[in-house]
């Protein structure tokens, strides 16, 4: 018993297996957590080039309108409060996910999603009252850049709302399974990044824009 016992110390194969098992998974939320983050990090990259464009033809009106002529501020600012505050419910969705409460989660869910179509309902309002002014994305390089960059992070709230009612619909079937956990995670990362996202647009585009 005690050779038997010495033979298997560095080699018992329930061990290995065990340990194997531990491994795999571990190494899986390792690599997935990396992942995630190189997808952040590439989406700041990609807004930062777009805000750089931005910069250099925001002057470039072509005898159009400015930005200062066209932004309804209040209602940007309505736009944002929405946002910010479906960060917020988003957190409280976090939140109830770590306490395993599929009720309030669903309900901080269903309020986040409800803020992001509302935000996404003015932005369309926006874009088209813009374009039946004659103020188009192709009336001006200006213009072009404007609808680019605001509309890529439209198009990014419109595919949260997505990503967040997958998860809902997820927790629904499954429950908080330690995967769904981890996507729910993610997801609130990435909805937090859009908002940091715009309050960089609401500053720099709208802000600035309308003191020009």
């Amino acid at each position: 018993m005690a050779d038997q016992t010495m033979a298997y110390a560095d080699g018992d194969p329930h061990h290995v297996r065990g340990a194997l098992e531990h491994s795999g998974p571990a190494s899986k939320r390792i690599v997935t957590g990396y992942g995630f983050w190189i997808f952040i990090l590439s989406d700041m990259v990609m807004f930062s080039a777009f805000f750089a464009t931005y910069a250099v033809l925001l002057g470039q009106t072509a005898g159009g309108p400015r930005g200062g002529q066209l932004f309804d501020l209040p209602n940007v600012a309505i736009e944002t409060g929405f946002l910010l505050a479906s960060s917020f419910t988003c957190g409280l969705a976090t939140i109830a996910a770590d306490a395993r409460n599929k009720f309030w989660f669903q309900i901080a869910m269903t309020v986040t999603c409800l803020l992001g179509l509302a935000f996404l309902t003015i932005e369309g309002r926006e874009f088209a009252s813009l374009v039946a002014r004659g103020a188009g994305p192709t009336r001006s390089a200006f213009l072009s850049a404007f609808f680019t960059l605001v509309g890529c992070h439209g198009l990014h709230v419109s595919g949260g709302i997505l990503w967040l009612l997958t998860m809902m619909a997820q927790v629904f079937a499954k429950g908080f399974r330690a995967d769904i956990q981890r996507r729910i995670l993610c997801f609130a990362l990435f909805w937090h990044a859009l908002d940091i996202i715009w309050i960089a647009v609401f500053t720099v585009v709208y802000l600035l824009g309308s003191a020009a």
